[in-house]
């Protein structure tokens, strides 16, 4: 499905039509397979629940922040640095993932990236003032970062034949887990009480359950492929990778080939498109998700039913994130896809400045298909690269430099509505993000790798 990925998969991925045939033997200094076929469907499960609990730290957190603001008594420029704390912590932590990853292998990461969102989850609700929640969140959202790195390199290092279709996968899981902590958390605080503090704790149980399969995972870090240490060659994690057909040539980034020319990622084009598309699309959905419930409520509807039109924005991904990487994986030029999303975009923020409340339903909906911009770029990072190690790089350096590039903008929206008294000028501000991440998804939409660029 991919361009440049011929990969066999993982014996312990086996699909059941594969499964049957007898293993090939290793060749010299080929890392040892595992010979368990279950394996592929255990990182299949964990790559499903570690999605459904990336997103619910923030999502839960929309809904209910006009009670959180009034109990630890935030303004609206402390609120809007709230918002733009996830952005924040997605850049500084992201940026570890890659050496974590080498070390330990991305298994234990994402695990104790799983452990991190059920701590900051279940101490964000004792919190007693802003400084401690924000404390309680940065931990959730730590272990989101690492774990939003090394999704694509887990994809692309287990099943390298699927990467459109398991990118789906994850993404729908994602935008699930989005939605569902959007819609249920204000219903489920109503029903324990009425406390914010419950509401937003509640979500610490998935993320504990999704601890489960990595835990297993993290262990057999030694026992195949799917360590990513140094019997699987680290290709993930930025390793050579020789026993990988994608990095035994010398296209590949840091492989065998010692006179093959390294590529600074900071001077690629194609990079910094591709961090740049990803920054803006950030800085869409985490104004949706930090904002949007506020905007609805602003405009007189039920705190309930502004939960349930934010909800709506993030369950569009799930059919969508599921679709949109497969079709991508088939076109040669991704622009086309960024252009239209964008446009949904613009006409969604039209609709909001005309009329909030009467359009409500119809906004939501055309503000969800704009947001899944961002299964697209993951897909693009898939097809952007050639090898296990370009595409830990470019994975890395996009989604950094992205969040780094997306934190003004919560901020800036909640700057503006503080002192404007309206939504007309963050709107205004939302709708102007969309034409730099058009312009930006067109550039890294373009038929190319990473590698060539050396």
């Amino acid at each position: 499905m991919m361009v440049g990925m011929h990969t066999p998969p993982s014996d312990d991925l086996a699909t059941p039509e594969t499964a049957a045939s007898p293993p090939r033997p290793a060749a010299p200094g080929e890392p040892r397979r595992a010979a368990s076929p279950w394996r592929g469907r255990v990182m299949a499960a964990g790559l499903m629940l570690a999605a459904l609990n990336l997103r619910p730290a923030v999502t839960s957190l929309g809904p209910l922040l006009e009670e959180v603001r009034d109990d630890l008594g935030m303004s609206g420029t402390v609120a809007g640095v709230l918002t733009s704390v996830p952005a924040a912590c997605f850049a500084l932590f992201g940026l570890t993932a890659p050496r974590l990853a080498r070390r330990w292998g991305p298994g234990a990461i994402v695990c104790a990236g799983l452990a991190a969102i059920a701590t900051g989850l279940l101490l964000r609700p004792f919190a007693g003032g802003t400084v401690v929640f924000l404390a309680a969140s940065a931990l959730a959202l730590a272990g989101i970062a690492v774990s939003n790195i090394l999704m694509p390199v887990i994809v692309k290092r287990w099943f390298p034949d699927r990467v459109g279709a398991m990118t789906g996968l994850y993404s729908m899981g994602l935008s699930l887990g989005t939605a569902a902590a959007a819609a249920a958390t204000v219903p489920m605080t109503d029903a324990l009480g009425g406390s914010w503090r419950s509401g937003l704790g509640v979500w610490a149980l998935l993320a504990a359950v999704a601890l489960v399969p990595w835990l297993f995972l993290a262990r057999a870090r030694a026992g195949g492929p799917e360590a990513g240490g140094p019997e699987a060659g680290g290709p993930e994690a930025g390793g050579t990778g020789a026993g990988s057909a994608e990095a035994s040539g010398p296209e590949a980034a840091g492989g065998t080939d010692k006179n093959a020319p390294a590529l600074r990622i900071t001077r690629s084009p194609l990079a910094w498109a591709m961090a740049v598309f990803f920054g803006f699309q950030a800085t869409a959905a985490y104004i949706s998700m930090g904002w949007m419930p506020q905007i609805f409520r602003d405009a007189g509807v039920s705190a309930s039913t502004s939960g349930l039109l934010l909800a709506v924005m993030m369950a569009m991904g799930v059919p969508l994130a599921f679709v949109l990487p497969r079709i991508a994986a088939r076109l040669r030029h991704q622009g086309v896809l960024a252009v239209i999303l964008g446009v949904f975009g613009l006409i969604g923020y039209a609709g909001l400045w005309l009329a909030p409340a009467e359009g409500a339903w119809a906004w939501a909906l055309l503000l969800g298909i704009a947001n899944c911009a961002f299964p697209l770029a993951l897909t693009m990072i898939g097809m952007r690269t050639r090898t296990n190690a370009g595409v830990v790089r470019l994975s890395a350096f996009a989604q950094s430099v992205g969040y780094l590039l997306s934190i003004p903008g919560p901020l800036l929206v909640g700057v503006l509505y503080q002192h404007s008294g309206g939504w007309g000028q963050p709107l205004a501000l939302m709708a102007g993000f969309m034409v730099p991440q058009i312009v930006a998804g067109v550039l890294a939409g373009r038929d190319r790798h990473l590698e060539d660029e050396a």
